[in-house]
């Protein structure tokens, strides 16, 4: 469980900063000897009532399995509450709470306004199903209840001490007797009621269910203060460029030469708004165009503008928050070190406990029996892998005892990566199928598969270049067909003679050969049905065969296929092998920083609708606007190039959840972001550019370049540990990248001092 701060600050002295330093202490810091710990319910001893010697084990098996989830161990430690905690997070209640959390997000789908309409174009929607009241609401108090108990739970399993330090907690509370006050206030109007402040507050369930996701919003707050200069220099950077082009671009007494100025410098707002768009590029250079048809030297205001704004000081951003986020991120991750350093520790000193209680002794020990921490590792939750590699080092103690420093390096394993070992190829006994045996295990074989995909997909490139012209009729399906299949008899007995070579553990032990084989036998399935529908291939395909797809459908398809199947280069391929683990790491790893996008995309999206929802009208009554301010006469604007009429952006709306998600999708990329803006500020108010720009900075400046640094931190770590490995190396070895990994050189470890600091703060565990 989460709490804050992470680190007191007696404990958090030596963390600060991501430099610094490194102790000269060795691995524990101080080689001191420790001090004696004991465990007391009620009374500072290492007895427990009724003699119940078991609960020190249970007690070593609950902080081992907080170390390895990075969890603090501020709870309490009694039997029943041991139950109640391991149960808690255990994968069926975890999945349960992680399912409620989907579910109340997902309502904004259907909640009115609904977003079950095939298009969101306003000129072709349907009016949408609305769901009866008191539908969503019944399952939103379920959400509610279900919340309810968790936070009992949690607060329950804390102790009221840990409690009130806990601000997610407290926020927890607000945030739910807030919602089911807003639930009240929708079923007194019978759900008719024009603002649910609900829906704004619901993200914080899926932020307050993450330790991770916390920690990364903490660390996204405290570099926002570092990046200010920058926004402060970019924002002077705006405001003076503005100001020349004003004067640059003033009404002058040649209407013909008045072009910028009425297009984009007439006041101040639009001038701002035509250089903040120039600063992604967006109109680029349709905003220069008119002042550069009068004069070429006008374009140098627009280059200036260009060249310092996106290409210096947009940069400039990208290197700041990299640099800074990086180093609070290290931070948030020495906290994770942290813990699981206090938990092994916390296991140990119970387990010493448990061994004085056991031989009756009042002084305290200082190694515990291997045969007692096999007991707890077994019974441990853990990864398969480190369980062997644990109870391996265990079982090499020759005395049979284990010190407090030899416990803890014991879990080092849990921070190795995992190794993926093939298993052995089969033997043969006749020495001609142990050389072929070699020739279909060999990596040349492998490429000669890869060439063999490639020329398919030149002869399917080639064929479709040339039938680009010719109706359905005139296509020759039936060389496109057998074509395919000698490619799919080729792919199959290639698959066969792997498997020979590999067996078939081997052959499913490369992702590769199982990405192939799901292929391949798509593709003879496909083929199968294709004869068996229009029977086997020749110059005159019987048309009377009508299938449930055509034959140049099911042709297509399976090209679709094929194509898909050339992917399998990239294994053999190392930097690509880098760029595709890098990209399968973040969504595997990162997945707190989705959370967060998540999180910021659905508070934008409900505020788009609150502010937006029913601006636009239909197209029919509003092909004529008459804008007095603007251009005092009547435009119309179906007519006016690159306006939103005229674009065609009409699904592009903030009339449902979903239109709204993917119209900020759109202002993201930045491309014709500005035709929004323009759009909304006509049907609104001008005030509505300030919601574009706020997610434009959020989005597009903020989120995207910490993901820019987060992909260049995960592409560097894993270059820098695989350049020096042949191509064969890189596919036979799998890595498995943490975030904890990705700075594991940065991390100093925590002295002794410190961790017996820690436990001396524990609620419920107290020292002699």
């Amino acid at each position: 469980m989460e709490t804050d701060p992470l680190l007191p600050r007696s404990v958090s002295s030596g963390f600060e900063g991501s430099s610094g330093s490194r102790r000269d202490s060795g691995y524990y810091g101080t080689t001191a000897k420790p001090r004696k710990l004991s465990y007391s319910v009620l009374e500072n001893s290492c007895s427990i009532e009724g003699g119940d010697e078991d609960l020190y084990v249970q007690q070593a098996i609950v902080f081992i399995e907080d170390a390895i989830q990075y969890r603090s161990i501020n709870h309490r430690v009694d039997s029943g509450s041991l139950r109640l905690y391991r149960w808690y997070y255990s994968k069926v209640c975890q999945w349960g709470l992680g399912a409620t959390i989907t579910v109340i997000l997902a309502l904004a789908f259907i909640e009115k306004p609904s977003s079950l309409t095939v298009t969101s174009d306003l000129r072709y929607r349907q009016p949408a199903w609305e769901p009866p009241c008191g539908l969503t609401e019944g399952i939103e108090m379920v959400c509610f209840v279900i919340f309810m108990v968790d936070l009992t739970v949690k607060s329950y399993l804390i102790g009221w001490e840990e409690f009130q330090k806990n601000k997610w907690l407290i926020a927890y509370i607000l945030v739910i007797s807030m919602s089911v006050v807003d639930w009240t206030v929708s079923i007194c109007f019978c759900c008719d009621e024009t603002l649910r402040l609900r829906r704004v507050l619901r993200p914080f369930f899926l932020l307050q269910n993450s330790s991770l996701m916390k920690k990364t919003l903490k660390c996204i707050r405290r570099t926002l203060p570092e990046i200010a200069s920058v926004f402060l220099l970019l924002g002077l950077h705006l405001c003076l460029f503005t100001m020349f082009g004003m004067l640059l671009f003033a009404r002058g007494k040649d209407p013909n030469h008045n072009g910028e100025w009425e297009s984009y410098f007439r006041n101040l707002p639009q001038s701002l708004t035509s250089l903040l768009v120039l600063l992604t590029t967006a109109n680029n250079p349709d905003v220069m165009i008119p002042a550069y048809s009068v004069n070429r030297g006008y374009s140098i205001f627009f280059i200036l503008f260009c060249g310092f704004g996106t290409y210096f000081l947009m940069n400039l951003l990208t290197a700041i928050i990299y640099n800074q986020f990086r180093g609070y991120l290290m931070i948030s991750i020495q906290t994770s070190i942290l813990r699981r350093r206090l938990g092994i520790r916390a296991a140990f000193e119970v387990l010493c406990c448990q061994r004085q209680s056991k031989a009756g002794s009042t002084q305290h020990v200082e190694t515990i029996p291997s045969e007692l921490v096999l007991q707890v590792v077994r019974r441990v939750q853990m990864k398969t892998y480190c369980r062997k590699a644990i109870i391996w080092r265990i079982q090499q103690f020759p005395d049979g005892f284990i010190p407090a420093e030899e416990f803890q390096k014991l879990f080092d394993e849990l921070d190795k990566d995992q190794i993926k070992e093939h298993p052995p190829i089969p033997g043969y006994s006749y020495p001609i199928l142990q050389k072929l045996q070699s020739i279909f295990s060999h990596y040349c074989f492998s490429l000669l598969g890869n060439l063999v995909a490639l020329a398919n997909v030149v002869c399917i490139c080639t064929i479709l270049v040339i039938d680009s012209d010719k109706a359905l009729s005139e296509r020759d399906d039936y060389l496109l067909g057998a074509m395919n299949c000698v490619f799919i008899v080729y792919y199959l007995l290639e698959m066969v003679l792997k498997i020979f070579a590999f067996g078939w553990k081997g052959y499913l032990s490369y992702h590769s050969n199982i990405f192939d084989g799901l292929l391949t036998l798509s593709l003879l399935a496909l083929q199968i049905s294709i004869f068996v529908t229009y029977r086997l291939p020749h110059p005159k395909w019987n048309p009377a065969m009508r299938g449930f797809l055509s034959l140049w459908e099911m042709v297509r398809l399976a090209n679709m296929l094929i194509v898909f199947r050339f992917l399998r280069v990239i294994p053999n391929i190392k930097l690509m092998t880098l760029v595709a683990s890098t990209l399968f790491d973040l969504v595997k790893n990162l997945r707190a920083f989705a959370g967060i996008l998540v999180v910021v995309y659905y508070v934008f999206a409900v505020f788009g609708l609150i502010m937006f929802q029913g601006a636009i009208t239909v197209p029919g009554n509003m092909s004529v606007i008459t804008d007095a301010k603007v251009l005092n006469s009547s435009v119309n604007y179906t007519e006016l190039c690159g306006t939103y009429e005229q674009l065609g952006y009409w699904p592009n709306n903030f009339d449902d959840f979903a239109a709204t998600l993917v119209l900020l999708y759109n202002i993201m990329v930045v491309n014709n972001w500005q035709v929004f803006m323009e759009v909304y500020a006509r049907y609104s108010s001008p005030w509505s550019k300030l919601y574009f720009v706020a997610w434009w900075l959020t989005s597009s400046v903020m989120w995207v370049n910490l993901f820019v640094a987060l992909i260049l931190e995960n592409f560097i770590y894993k270059w820098d540990r695989s350049h020096q490995c042949s191509i064969a190396e890189v596919e036979q070895t799998g890595y498995e990248t943490t975030v904890q990994l990705m700075f594991r050189e940065h991390i100093q470890e925590p002295t002794e001092e410190e961790l017996v600091s820690r436990l001396h703060q524990h609620p419920h565990l107290h020292l002699m």
